[in-house]
Formats: C-alpha cells, sequence, structure tokens
C-alpha cells in the first residue's frame, strides 16, 4: 500500500464532537484526535485547532484533499447543521483552509460507504437471520441525533442514499409508549423517531416514566441514565434503556422493510455500541421481529452492531477517493470533459492551457488570468481565446462553468477590474464583487451570536461605537440608528477620544469595535480599558484577530482590503450591513408587532410630539420604532458629503 503523494484530511463532525484524523495511506489513519465543538466559534476553527497540534508532518508536504462527514443534509454548496450551529459554505471553505479539494457528505452516507470495507471483526450480529448478497443494507444510528442511510448494489458497486429518516414520526406500540408519546408532544409539534432515539431521547423517555409513575424524577444527563442502567442501579434506567432498545427495534423494523434491506440492518452511532451484551439481551431483536404479518419477513433479516470505530473515517476516505478518481481518470464536470475531447484541435498555445486546467482545476477557479498565463506560460490573450474556443463568452463564464461542474454549485467569486473594462463591464464587476462578498459573510454568520449581540444591546444602559478611518461612517450610522430607537448612543472616531469615553464607561454599558483587521494597536488598547470598567464589548472584526479575542460577541467580516492602496469599498458595505442586523434584531425583539420603516417613523414622529419615555420602559417597549433599511450604499454617499 503506497503512501498519498500529501496526506489528506478526514473529519468525522457531530453535534457534541469533531472528530479528525490524517490518512497517509489509503485506510491507515493516525494523529486522531476528538474536539468538543462547543470549544471553537466554528468549523474553520476546530480544523485550525487540530492542524496547529500537528508538528510531524513529512517535511514539505501540506495537506492538499480533505474529506468530511458531518451529521447534516447536504445539499448543494451551504451546509447548516440540524444540532450545532455551525454553517459555511464548501467552496468558500476550501478556499480558506487552502485545500484542493474539500468533500462534504452526511455522516451516515459516510458510515454507509463504509459497511463493504469493515470485516467480521468489525461486527457482532444480533439475533437470527442471514444476509443475501448482493441485496439492499439499512443503517441506522443513535448519538446526538438518529442517522439513517442505506446501500444499494449497482454495476459492481454500491450508491449510498442520503437520507433524513430519522426525522419520520415516531410510532408507539404499546400503551407505555403511547404515555411517553403524549408526555412529548406537551414539548413538541413533531414528535420523530430522533426526539427519542438520541442522547437527549433517553432523557425524555427517563422523565416521562418517572413523571407517569407519579415518582420523583431526577436531572440525569443520557450517560448517567446509561451508566446506572448497565450496571443495574437504579430500576427507572434499566427501563428507560428497555424502552429505548424496544423503540429503536420497532425503527429498525421499519426501514428494513421500506428499504428490502435482504443485505441486513446495521446498528452505529454512540449510543448502542458502548451497551455491549447489554443491548443482546434487550427488547431490541424482539421488536425488530414483532411485525404482524411481516414477522417472517423481517425475521430472515440479520442485525449487526458496528464495533470498529473508525468505520465512519473508512467511508469518509472511499468517497474522496471515488471524487479524485473521477477528476482524473473521467470527466468528472462537463466542462472538463469537452477541455479533454476538444485537445486535440486547439493549437500548442491553446494546449497549454488545456493542459493546466485539467491538471488543477481547482487553482484556476481562484487564481486571475495573469497567474494561469504564467503558469501555463503563454500570454493572456491566448487564455481568452481557450475560453471562447470552448463556447464561453470569456475567463469568468469558463470558471462559473468550471465550478458548476466540479462542486455542483457557483462559489464566491472575485473579478478583477481592468483598464479596458467598458462602463458596463466595469460597473457589473464591482456589483458581482460585492455581492460575492455579501454572500460569503452571509455563510460565516453565527446566530448564537447574534442573538448574544442583540441581547447585549437590549439590555444597555449606554451604547458606544468605536471605529477609526475610512470606518468612522459605520460608527456614525450606528449611532443615527440607535437614537432613533431612543436608546442612549454616541459614535468615536478618533482614538484618543475613545480612551477617554471608554475610562468612564460603566458595568451594563456596551461597546461595539467595527475594525476590518482587528489589530490596531490603538483599539486594542481601547478594548481593554472597556473591559477593565466593566462594560460589554460587541465587536465587528475579522476572525481570529485579537480584538474578536477580547469580545463578548463578534460579527466576523473577514473580507480586507488593502487601505494603504485604495479606500476600502467592499469592507465599509459588508461592516453597514452587519449594522443594519444588528437594529433590525433590536427593533424586531423592541417591537412586538415587527412594524418597519415608514410606520416606524411615524410612529417615532408620535412620540416625539408627546414626548418620548425611557428606553426599556413599558412605554417604549411598545412604541419602539423599526428601523428604514435604506441603501447601505446611499448611506455611504450622503455620509462623504
Amino acid at each position: 500500500m503506497s503512501p498519498f503523494d500529501s496526506p489528506r484530511l478526514i473529519a468525522d463532525i457531530g453535534g457534541t464532537f469533531a472528530r479528525f484524523a490524517l490518512e497517509i495511506k489509503s485506510g491507515e489513519f493516525s494523529h486522531i484526535a476528538s474536539l468538543r465543538c462547543a470549544d471553537h466559534a466554528d468549523f474553520q476553527a476546530a480544523v485550525t485547532a487540530y492542524l496547529s497540534g500537528i508538528s510531524n508532518l513529512p517535511e514539505g508536504q501540506s495537506i492538499a484533499h480533505a474529506a468530511v462527514a458531518i451529521a447534516n443534509p447536504v445539499d448543494g454548496d451551504q451546509v447548516r447543521m440540524t444540532n450545532y450551529h455551525w454553517q459555511f459554505s464548501i467552496e468558500d471553505m476550501r478556499a480558506r483552509l487552502g485545500f484542493d479539494t474539500l468533500v462534504v457528505v452526511n455522516d451516515f452516507t459516510a458510515l454507509a460507504m463504509a459497511l463493504p470495507k469493515l470485516t467480521s471483526a468489525d461486527l457482532h450480529q444480533v439475533g437470527g437471520g442471514e444476509a443475501r448478497m448482493p441485496s439492499v443494507i439499512g443503517l441506522l444510528g443513535s448519538g446526538t441525533g438518529l442517522g439513517s442511510s442505506g446501500l444499494i448494489p449497482a454495476s459492481g458497486g454500491w450508491v449510498a442514499l442520503g437520507t433524513e429518516g430519522g426525522h419520520t414520526a415516531f410510532a408507539p406500540r404499546d400503551e407505555r409508549e403511547i404515555a411517553i408519546l403524549r408526555y412529548a408532544m406537551r414539548q413538541f409539534r413533531h414528535v420523530s423517531f430522533e426526539r427519542l432515539l438520541s442522547g437527549s431521547g433517553l432523557e425524555l423517555i427517563y422523565q416521562a416514566l418517572t413523571q407517569g409513575q407519579g415518582l420523583q424524577s431526577s436531572e440525569l444527563s443520557a450517560k448517567e441514565i446509561t451508566q446506572r442502567a448497565l450496571a443495574g442501579q437504579d430500576a427507572q434506567c434499566v427501563e428507560t434503556l428497555d424502552v429505548f432498545c424496544a423503540i429503536l427495534g420497532t425503527a429498525a423494523a421499519d426501514l428494513a422493510v421500506t428499504l428490502g434491506a435482504f443485505g441486513g440492518i446495521y446498528i452505529g452511532g454512540g449510543i448502542v455500541p458502548r451497551l455491549g451484551e447489554y443491548f443482546d439481551r434487550s427488547p431490541f431483536r424482539e421488536r425488530f421481529e414483532d411485525k404482524g404479518r411481516f414477522s417472517g419477513y423481517v425475521g430472515s433479516i440479520p442485525t449487526f452492531v458496528i464495533t470498529a470505530e473508525n468505520a465512519t473515517f473508512k467511508g469518509a476516505s472511499a468517497i474522496l477517493e471515488a471524487q479524485l478518481r473521477d477528476l482524473t481518470t473521467a470527466p468528472g464536470a462537463a466542462i472538463l470533459g469537452q477541455v479533454r475531447n476538444s485537445r486535440s484541435k486547439l493549437s500548442p498555445a491553446e494546449t497549454r492551457v488545456a493542459d493546466y486546467v485539467l491538471a488543477h482545476p481547482r487553482s484556476v477557479l481562484n487564481d486571475p488570468i495573469v497567474e494561469i498565463a504564467r503558469a501555463a506560460q503563454v500570454s493572456q490573450p491566448t487564455v481568452i481565446r481557450f475560453c471562447r474556443s470552448l463556447g464561453c463568452t470569456g475567463l469568468s463564464d469558463f470558471k462559473l462553468r468550471l465550478a458548476s461542474g466540479l462542486t455542483g454549485t457557483v462559489p464566491v467569486t472575485h473579478t478583477q477590474v481592468n483598464l479596458d473594462d467598458s462602463m458596463i463591464e466595469l460597473g457589473a464587476k464591482v456589483l458581482g464583487n460585492t455581492a460575492s462578498a455579501i454572500l460569503q459573510v452571509r455563510s460565516q454568520l453565527n446566530r448564537e451570536m447574534i442573538d448574544r449581540a442583540v441581547d447585549l444591546l437590549l439590555h444597555a444602559g449606554r451604547i458606544e461605537f468605536y471605529a477609526v478611518g475610512h470606518y468612522g461612517v459605520v460608527a456614525q450610522d450606528a449611532q443615527f440608528k440607535f437614537l432613533r430607537f431612543g436608546m442612549s448612543s454616541a459614535a468615536y472616531t478618533d482614538s484618543r477620544l475613545q480612551l477617554l469615553a471608554a475610562n468612564v464607561l460603566k458595568p451594563g454599558d456596551v461597546v461595539v469595535m467595527i475594525s476590518s483587521s482587528g489589530r490596531l494597536q490603538e483599539m486594542i488598547a481601547v478594548a481593554d480599558m472597556a473591559r477593565e470598567r466593566g462594560a460589554s464589548i460587541i465587536a465587528i472584526t475579522a476572525s481570529q484577530s485579537p480584538l474578536a479575542r477580547k469580545a463578548d460577541a463578534v460579527l466576523i467580516v473577514d473580507h480586507v482590503e488593502d487601505i494603504a492602496s485604495h479606500v476600502p469599498m467592499v469592507s465599509r458595505i459588508l461592516h453597514l450591513l452587519v449594522i443594519d442586523i444588528l437594529a433590525v434584531g433590536v427593533a424586531m425583539r423592541r417591537s412586538p408587532d415587527g412594524i418597519l420603516g415608514g410606520q416606524a417613523d411615524e410612529r417615532m414622529d408620535e412620540t416625539a410630539r408627546h414626548g418620548a419615555k425611557p428606553a426599556g420602559s413599558k412605554g417604549a417597549r411598545s412604541a419602539a420604532p423599526g428601523v428604514s433599511l435604506a441603501s447601505p450604499l446611499a448611506r455611504l454617499t450622503s455620509h462623504s458629503r
């Protein structure tokens, strides 16, 4: 088994833990580490933390390819976790981490792809039945949520199903389970199998059983319930785990008859493999075979517990390997196939461009034309002629088609403005670059941070906005908005005044610090002073910056412009939009009817005629004005004048 040209990063991301490994050779994993998701602000921070702890990579090697299995449906470029707040753009994240390839798949799709690679030593059969091969295989597993998938044999290989079967409606089988359903329905509008067949589901079953029997319930975690049940120390915990296993049997039988899974049902996840022999004695298999007229049907289907520790890694690795193989041996994207087919008809110079594109498709997506021309050893007009020979209008059109073929989505891009652009081309590029940057910031938004920032603003005794230089207009815009809410606020755009103002802050005050880089020493000193005075800090700044680390809430804007050579345009608009997000969040939380815009202006005029009430009072809350969502570009122009 020969080593790869470069190590491959393999990850398994759940709602609680993020597991990482490096694959040096096919199927061999090293540097395995498990990080708590709660210890890291986002997915990028977790990956960076893991990689920073690896110091003994072979000299000159870096990670070029990565595969991520994540506890979430993956459909397109945007990933938003169901059971955690992480979200990101796949293509943007690939570029940020510097990988040539980043494959992101549902975790149970990855686990399903690992099943054909598992041996008898990686499995434990529960009950009878015998697998018929080749046949459909079903997969189920409980952890933070309930994962579900399947494998269908096709053309000598397998096709994995990306399903969310864990969210099918829970169907009780006896009076005890009906009582549990009634208890759960008092908390949830839709009670799925995942509500009960998960870590939080174990806790829910325990609470339902103890309350139904009129017993005093303890606040036990899923881990404590499982430990007490396995030790036989607590009858309520034993009953809870028995009910859990029985319901899992129902879900597994439903999956078996739905898929026709004569290849077997496999049980993975973080809970069942830890139950050991208890699971053999549990009601699972009895309930699995209790299917009425179809009892004989499911009775012939075997059920297995997956005991292999790194099964998901193996599946994610297999999917990554298949994608890399397609990119190098088959036209994995229509445009790449077109390049291969037309290569013999191109001029020698255009052929060099084609060869570079086929060898480095990911780099071409992000490199400017000058870099592509230099790498292919041709002139820039030759690159344009190559693109037009494929029926594209130019390099930008070629990149969009290439990106769509490689990832199924259109990535965030930046197009260079040239001196020979027409006014229409110039306008289109400026607007396109701004729109792309806005989409990138949208992918970085963290709903917990936004909630935290809005909550701090709502309860602030006083709000002060600090920015310097070109970003001063952002602070002034923010002050204007919050004064219209009747909230005490001020804007300071001089670093000396900021330090003086911070020196008189009080506990309960909030400082919103706006900085593109988050590294200005003057701003850091002001942040330190504000913290010493007991004020809270909201930072609108770059990720991983010193200012971000000092803030109580961070709203990430990672679009950095060189202010030494030109006035920042896009980044100022992005900061203005973040202020809009905070303003709208405050307005909606303060105004029960959600009135914004012109109606809010009328209400504010009425307040002015009759006298404003103190912010935070009952009267102020019911009459709080909203915010008029004027264009950030228009506001920027008015402030510039």
